[in-house]
């Protein structure tokens, strides 16, 4: 029998993508389809004196127009609309809910006609008068002055700002990183299939079905029972998706009001009204002995909120992760403006804060005349600073050895401006990167039958990640099966208990809980095995079992063994089913985090100043890792979403309409084919006993942080100068 998990094994979903089988929220088919399109307020703040739809209703096809004053009843209470990732402070945004217009792009009206084509034509007709508020605001810069810090500041230590004015080598700079919209392959899309008697069936673009499901079931002031959510393969979303977006509501309320299954499909720009990594200014300040070893850090966040949520993550306080500091002073202010309210986007708070972090470690390496790798290693710290533990594991001392000496860092001349290809400057950069190993309880089903096939169930989603494969490896390793004996479903409301999918969480909790319906299926297997007249596992307890090669064996002696077929036949049942949820024993005596090393080469053109990354290599510490294959490909699109934040990411605003002047893939920058080049990801061996059960941590966050620090590090090796507003862009360097 195959061991699968920590091989290399191929998704068991891939052929449903490849050959256009599998189906995504927006491709459910249903009778009497009606489609719906959004239309969006132009002002950025203020409120709507007049909507009206009579034109657009006059147009064929056309069969109903939602507004504020035209809808189905919604709850009036904030609690109602909140989901289980909303910030903890403000009142979440309800469409259609009033006259209230408080972004530019807010959704404000849903056109419902028999085709698409036609609602999008009668949007055009809405005639529409605003009062526009002209106190509003969008610029972070000009508005930071507003700032106001968050409640739970990280916990000083020392006094930072006098170690820092006193210290004999000091560095202190601005880092700013722009706003940065999701997109997403798939659109975001909702079809809801209205059923007699008025239950909804919700297809959905969602990282959470069930957070889904009871939001909508608290909005719309309906039974747990009358709405299920459904959302078995997702086209991209890694933070766009966890919470319920605008267009479920929208999707729902027109069915509600037809009668009918209706569906919404939000264009690309429409995207951009949803949430945003917030646009960041991070100071930092580091100061440090002649040696090296730091005597301060400071780290002030400032970040975009939107005026009517309090969204903050952890920008400032990875320092107190990474580097050994007797002073330290680390804080998030937030400023509230006329936008949408941000969401999480791939390791939110650290993407940006260790960018920040990394840079200016660079910065002071340079002032020290340190190699950036041995400044990291004389200020390493084993423990977390913040709450002075140990850590489960930690292995980045050699993710700097294994990665430095695979790229090749020994041979890297110091100075700037020194090595060249050619017309090109060569820089070499690197930075360190670290995430949270995070899990969250999970519950599973097994139903294990005669013939030797089980089918596992959970509410997860797999929003291409591969969770449908590591529970089917996890499944197929803890069963005895063959991993084709293994189908699983996920992302259906109705399925057992999981949480949103994020934060680097899903690939540790869902294993585990599959680990433990699996035990209690085994366990069934062993009594009905123990019942057979002179059976060989007739005195064998649980622990001293496992599932083999289609039979219950002993552990110690695998020719002392059952078939399964022959236990179940035994015992006179044709499935065995099982559910587990499983919940992970609170233990703050350790930190949990996972760690990495980015070394990365750019080439810059002397003249043009084009910019290309030309190698990457990424040394990872995370546990256990589960899919060397897939694993392989979290980390890796990790480093080329760094490209994208290093080189090309900005939402632009313009400021006098706060409009967004890019929302489109033709103008909003991401890498391309042609801007990926040698890429190598290193997964250091890291074993953790104490973290959970399989030593594993999760692989979805920690691909991207650090990986803008390195790039930009070496931008300034290559060229000598220091460009600390993001993305950097080739009139950065010309000017």
């Amino acid at each position: 029998m195959n061991a699968y998990v920590g091989t290399p094994t191929s998704r068991v979903d891939g052929r449903a993508k490849v050959t256009g089988a599998a189906k995504y929220a927006g491709e459910f088919a249903a009778d009497g389809l009606v489609h719906g399109f959004v239309v969006e307020a132009t002002i950025p703040r203020g409120r709507i004196s007049r909507l009206e739809a009579t034109d657009a209703l006059n147009v064929k096809g056309v069969l109903d127009v939602l507004t504020h004053a035209h809808r189905p009843p919604m709850a009036d209470k904030d609690e109602a609309w909140k989901d289980e990732v909303a910030p903890e402070k403000g009142s979440p945004f309800r469409p259609l809910y009033d006259d209230e217009v408080r972004f530019n792009g807010q959704p404000i009206a849903l056109v419902l006609a028999e085709d698409w084509e036609t609602a999008k034509f009668a949007a055009t007709l809405l005639h529409i008068e605003y009062q526009q508020d002209q106190s509003f605001a969008t610029d972070l810069e000009r508005e930071r002055d507003r700032a106001f810090e968050v409640e739970k500041p990280h916990k000083p230590r020392g006094d930072a700002p006098s170690a820092l004015a006193t210290a004999a080598v000091r560095h202190q700079a601005d880092y700013v990183i722009p706003t940065e919209h999701h997109n997403p392959m798939e659109l975001f899309a909702t079809t809801v299939v209205f059923e007699p008697g008025g239950k909804l069936i919700v297809y959905d673009k969602t990282q959470g079905v069930q957070n889904v499901q009871k939001y909508l079931c608290s909005a719309l002031m309906k039974e747990p029972d009358e709405i299920r959510v459904i959302s078995p393969y997702v086209g991209g979303a890694f933070g766009s998706g966890l919470r319920p977006q605008h267009q479920v509501v929208l999707a729902s309320l027109g069915a509600l009001a037809l009668k009918r299954p209706v569906r919404v499909v939000l264009t690309r720009q429409q995207m951009y009204g949803l949430g945003f990594r917030p646009a960041t200014i991070e100071r930092v300040g580091l100061g440090a002995k002649l040696d090296g070893t730091l005597d301060a850090i400071t780290h002030e966040a400032i970040a975009v909120t939107s005026r009517y949520e309090e969204f903050s993550r952890n920008d400032a306080g990875w320092a107190d992760q990474l580097y050994t500091s007797p002073n330290t002073r680390l804080t998030h202010k937030l400023v509230p403006l006329d936008v949408s309210t941000p969401s999480d986007m791939r390791a939110p708070g650290a993407a940006t804060g260790v960018c920040a972090l990394e840079c200016a470690m660079d910065e002071l390496a340079v002032a020290l005349k340190l190699d950036p790798v041995e400044l990291r290693l004389r200020c390493y710290s084993d423990r977390d600073q913040s709450e002075d533990l140990p850590y489960t594991s930690k292995r980045l001392r050699e993710c700097y050895q294994q990665g430095s000496d695979s790229f090749g860092w020994s041979k890297r001349n110091p100075e700037p401006r020194t090595m060249r290809d050619g017309n090109d400057l060569v820089g070499w950069g690197m930075a360190t990167g670290v995430w949270e190993a995070l899990q969250m309880p999970v519950a599973a089903r097994i139903v294990l039958t005669a013939n030797g096939h089980a089918e596992v169930s959970c509410a997860a989603s797999d929003i291409g990640t591969g969770t449908y494969t590591i529970v089917a490896q996890i499944a197929a390793d803890a069963l005895g099966l063959p991993i084709e004996n293994i189908s699983v479903k996920l992302a259906d409301s109705t399925l057992p208990q999981a949480p949103v999918e994020g934060g680097s969480w899903m690939a540790a909790s869902a294993a585990h809980a599959v680990l433990a319906a699996a035990e209690d299926v085994r366990a069934e297997l062993l009594r009905l095995a123990r019942t057979m007249p002179g059976s060989a596992l007739g005195d064998a307890e649980v622990t001293d079992t496992v599932l083999s090669d289609g039979a219950i064996a002993s552990a110690r002696d695998r020719h002392r063994a059952v078939s399964i077929a022959d236990a179940m036949r035994h015992g006179r049942v044709e499935r065995i089913e099982r559910e587990k949820l499983n919940q992970f024993p609170e233990d703050k005596s350790h930190a949990r985090n996972t760690h990495s090393a980015v070394f990365a080469e750019v080439k810059v053109d002397e003249q043009l100043a084009v910019i290309r990354v030309t190698r990457m290599v990424s040394a990872v510490a995370a546990g256990r890792i589960l899919n060397t294959k897939t694993a392989r490909s979290q980390i890796m699109g990790g480093l080329v979403w760094g490209v994208g934040m290093a080189l090309h990411e900005e939402t632009v605003m313009d400021h006098r309409f706060g409009r967004i002047m890019n929302p489109n893939i033709a103008e909003y920058h991401i890498p391309v084919n042609a801007d990926v080049h040698d890429i190598e990801v290193i997964f250091v061996e890291e074993p953790d006993a104490r973290i959970n059960t399989l030593g594993v941590k999760g692989l979805g966050e920690i691909g991207l942080v650090g990986v803008p620090a390195a790039i930009a590090n070496a931008v300034y090796h290559a060229t000598g100068k220091r460009i600390r507003r993001f993305p950097i862009t080739l009139d950065k360097l010309l000017d």
